[in-house]
C-alpha cells in the first residue's frame, strides 16, 4: 500500500505523487482510490487501491536500479536493429514496452530508437516514441538517482552523441 506524498510510477504517464487516498461509492460498491498527480503534466489519476499493482502502479526505482539502467543504456551488445521487422511491428512492440511500466523496458525502447536512428532517419511516429521514452526515463532516473532531469537528459544525449552526430545536423545551427 502506498502512502500519501509517496512518489509512484504509473505506466506510460511517468512519476506521480500520491496526493490522497479516498473512499468513494461507485455503482453501489465502496472502494478506496489513490489520487495520483502526474508530475510532468499535472494530470490527476484515480487508481483503485485494490487494483493498483494490476495496472502497474509501483514505487520509483531505487538508486541501484537507476544506476543499472544507465549501464544498460551504455551497453549496445543487445541491439538487434530493425532488420526483418517492419515499422508496424516495431511500433506495437515499443508501445507495449512503454505501457509496461518497467523502467528497463522503457530504457530499451529509448536505446533501440537512438541506435536505429544511426542508420536511418526516424519516422514521425518513431520520433514521438523516442521523446516519450526519453521523458519517462529521464524523469524516473532523476528521482531514482537524485539528480536534475535535464542533467539526466544531457547524460543520455552524451551517451548517444556518436549516433546523433552521424545522421543529424548540429543543433547549434538551428
Amino acid at each position: 500500500m502506498f502512502k500519501v506524498n509517496e512518489l509512484v510510477v504509473y505506466p506510460s504517464q511517468g512519476v506521480g505523487k500520491v496526493e490522497r487516498i479516498e473512499t468513494q461509492e461507485i455503482g453501489g460498491a465502496t472502494a478506496d482510490f489513490y489520487i495520483v498527480r502526474i508530475l510532468s503534466n499535472n494530470v490527476t489519476l484515480m487508481v483503485p487501491v485494490a487494483n493498483a499493482t494490476n495496472v502497474g502502479l509501483r514505487p520509483v526505482s531505487s538508486l541501484r536500479t537507476g544506476q543499472a539502467i544507465f549501464e544498460s543504456l551504455k551497453d549496445r551488445s543487445d541491439f538487434t536493429g530493425y532488420t526483418g521487422q517492419n515499422w508496424n511491428r516495431r511500433y506495437r512492440e515499443y508501445s507495449e514496452k512503454l505501457k509496461s511500466g518497467d523502467l528497463a523496458d522503457v530504457a530499451y525502447v529509448l536505446k533501440e530508437l537512438f541506435l536505429i536512428g544511426k542508420d536511418k532517419e526516424l519516422s514521425f511516429g518513431e520520433r514521438r516514441l523516442l521523446e516519450q521514452a526519453m521523458g519517462l526515463v529521464t524523469m524516473e532516473l532523476a528521482y531514482a538517482v537524485g539528480r536534475d532531469q535535464e542533467e539526466i537528459r544531457d547524460d543520455i544525449h552524451e551517451m548517444f552523441k556518436d549516433v546523433m552526430d552521424n545522421g543529424e545536423e548540429n543543433d547549434e545551427d538551428e
